[in-house]
């Protein structure tokens, strides 16, 4: 028989393939049960909370970040929850299952805490509609005291913002260039590139407003070593907030990035190739929870999780080379 334990450690220890045939290969299970396991069963998202929960620092200069990462399926014809979409990783348009991540930093270590399969044609719910819904959840039923929420500015809509600042949170985020904002009733509305900066306010920002929110939000000009400019907003109004702080906390939103990668890279999140979407939806949420085996494995032994994962192969490679059971042919 076959559990979710047992798929996950599948995942963690299988070093290419990630298919239920593999697995059925290396198993006296059969590939009918391992793709029954995976089409029956249903592990909802709220399961990685409840592992998760015990190992955060939650506290009220954590931050909870918001992006979503796509799972490449750009070769499969017939899956389930496969459709086109922009893939920040390729820089374009591929097929493939989107999915919306809260991941949960205190500035040094970081968890994802929930997440959502973006599948509007059943569910009826938009990638904004995810992010509302996890942010008010965070509050609500996980209790977290992490004031600040990062995301980019994809997920700056007016909506959205005025959720975070109701919910008695921080919000920093990104603008695009061709946002507008406003000074003073009295200059109206201009776009940021217009804006002249004083050195007292680079250092320490600007209060400004945006169309359709009525609470007064801090803008900072971020400009990076090769003259790329961002335009970051909060309605964190401290005095004690400059635009070194902002820039730092902003930067923490690599993180989910940093998790996006390992969560593809080190367990097959992408590799599935079940048809139905129960099967892809278990397969990804026992790729988190290998994502976390590892995570923690790591943290234990105070390593990365590539070196950790790397750690399971080291002796087969040892005893191959000491006795290779494959000679090389030919050679002097």
């Amino acid at each position: 028989m076959i559990d979710k334990q047992k798929y996950t450690e599948y995942l963690i220890c299988t070093p290419i393939n990630y298919t239920c045939t593999n697995l059925s290969n290396h198993t006296d299970m059969s590939h009918d049960v391992i793709s029954n396991f995976l089409k029956h069963e249903k592990h909802p998202p709220r399961e990685l909370w409840d592992h998760v929960k015990g190992l955060i620092n939650d506290g009220h200069e954590s931050c909870l970040i918001i992006d979503d990462s796509v799972q490449n399926k750009q070769y499969s014809k017939s899956i389930e929850l496969v459709k086109l979409q922009y893939s920040g990783a390729t820089g374009g348009l591929v097929r493939g299952i989107a999915i919306v991540n809260l991941v949960h930093t205190d500035g040094q270590d970081y968890y994802p805490i929930d997440y959502r399969i973006y599948d509007k044609e059943n569910d009826g719910k938009t990638k904004n509609k995810h992010f509302q819904e996890m942010i008010i959840n965070a509050v609500s039923d996980k209790q977290l005291t992490a004031k600040n929420v990062l995301f980019d500015n994809w997920y700056a809509s007016w909506k959205n913002l005025k959720l975070i600042n109701t919910l008695g949170l921080f919000f920093i985020t990104t603008l695009k260039n061709n946002r507008l904002v406003s000074l003073s009733e009295e200059e109206g509305w201009v776009h940021l590139e217009e804006i002249k900066w004083t050195d007292k306010q680079l250092k320490s920002g600007i209060i400004i407003k945006l169309k359709k929110i009525p609470f007064k939000m801090k803008l900072f000009k971020i400009v990076a070593k090769n003259g790329d400019i961002d335009w970051v907003i909060t309605n964190n109004l401290g005095d004690t907030l400059t635009t070194e702080v902002v820039k730092k906390q902003n930067n923490l939103r690599w993180k989910v990035e940093q998790f996006h990668r390992e969560l593809k890279q080190l367990t097959g999140s992408e590799k599935c190739q079940c048809r139905k979407a129960r099967s892809q939806r278990n397969h990804i949420a026992c790729c988190y929870h290998a994502w976390l085996s590892l995570k923690v494995y790591a943290k234990s032994i105070k390593s990365s999780l590539y070196q950790a994962r790397e750690k399971l192969f080291s002796n087969y490679l040892r005893n191959e080379l000491l006795d290779p059971r494959i000679r090389a042919f030919g050679v002097n």
